[in-house]
């Protein structure tokens, strides 16, 4: 891909001399120094890479908004992509050019857009809430229990910290959740302890690693450097580890991630087939219910929106479009 021309300190004349390098790699370290997730910053080098090659590789910098809209119009028509896709792809492309090229676009994108769906949540009954979680065990059980029983997102599960967990005050801190806000929700009893057995095994782990030379952990934003050894102390440990230990791709580390997304989802699946739900059944849909039913139960909606971390009230709203009974329910004149 065309590169950028940078400027870099010559300590043999005390100048700074211009130096090219790739645009690509220029995103990715833009996108490091903003600490955004890793993989966001695959989604968007890779929609930055499709925005230049869609128009022959010319360098962004010579684009604006009429190309942009080109390339989202294309989306739409030829890929058929849904909404939410092409948001996506906008939003890497104008992180492109407000960032990482210094040239914000200040005219209205007037793209066709993509008209988006208006799904209602798949929320489980209790009954099936039961009867999946009565095909899972161990740790997958337990994370499921938690992304029902407190409202998590799968990711902040799997990135929760030892630290986060609080037995006393029987509540689970996510830290810097979706939007990168912080936010408490409740640890239910049920889960504690299940999860004081999964803390053990992950401790046992953590001191194999120790042992073999390893033990360390990612910290966020650069902690590492603040703190030393911090990312080898017990309270900064996942509490779900991966089985194995890879190579961090930014770093070249080798440590232990946290368990890998893909396992719940195959464990839920899975799970829901032998309980003969024949919804459409993801982890994702246990934080639907968890909202769903607490409002059932008669919860103001606001402390809902607080415990989901929404930020606005009208996202929690669509909960209400699915209850089964409660104030807004009608009944039907056949009953």
């Amino acid at each position: 891909m065309n590169g950028v021309v940078l400027l870099r300190f010559s300590p043999i004349n005390n100048t700074m001399i211009p130096t090219k390098k790739k645009l690509l790699d220029h995103v990715r370290d833009v996108l490091r120094l903003k600490h955004y997730p890793y993989c966001t910053e695959e989604t968007y080098v890779s929609w930055i890479r499709r925005y230049i090659l869609f128009h022959n590789k010319r360098h962004p910098a010579e684009m604006g908004e009429s190309e942009l809209e080109a390339f989202l119009t294309d989306l739409v028509v030829q890929q058929q992509v849904a909404a939410s896709t092409q948001n996506q792809a906008l939003q890497a492309i104008l992180f492109l050019y407000r960032e990482v090229l210094n040239q914000p676009l200040t005219q209205q994108i007037e793209a066709l857009r993509a008209k988006k769906a208006e799904h209602l949540p798949v929320v489980l009954s209790k009954e099936e809430v039961t009867a999946v979680l009565a095909q899972l065990r161990g740790r997958e059980k337990l994370i499921i229990q938690l992304l029902y029983g407190s409202g998590l997102r799968v990711m902040e599960c799997l990135r929760l910290r030892v630290q986060d967990i609080e037995f006393n005050q029987q509540q689970i801190m996510v830290r810097t959740g979706k939007g990168g806000k912080d936010r408490v929700t409740m640890l239910p009893t049920k889960a504690i302890p299940a999860l004081r057995a999964q803390l053990a095994e992950a401790q046992a782990i953590h001191q194999m690693d120790l042992q073999e030379g390893f033990g360390r952990v990612e910290l966020p934003f650069a902690y590492e450097r603040k703190a030393t050894n911090a990312d080898k102390e017990w309270g900064w440990q996942y509490v779900f580890p991966a089985s194995q230990r890879s190579h961090d791709p930014r770093s070249g580390v080798e440590r232990r991630h946290h368990l890998h997304e893909s396992v719940i989802q195959r464990a839920v699946k899975q799970a829901a087939q032998r309980a003969s739900v024949f919804k459409r059944v993801s982890p994702h849909v246990f934080r639907h219910s968890f909202a769903t039913h607490l409002l059932e139960a008669g919860y103001d909606i606001r402390t809902v929106q607080e415990l989901l971390g929404h930020k606005d009230v009208r996202t929690t709203m669509i909960y209400t479009h699915v209850l089964n009974k409660g104030p807004l329910a009608v009944r039907s004149p056949l009953d």
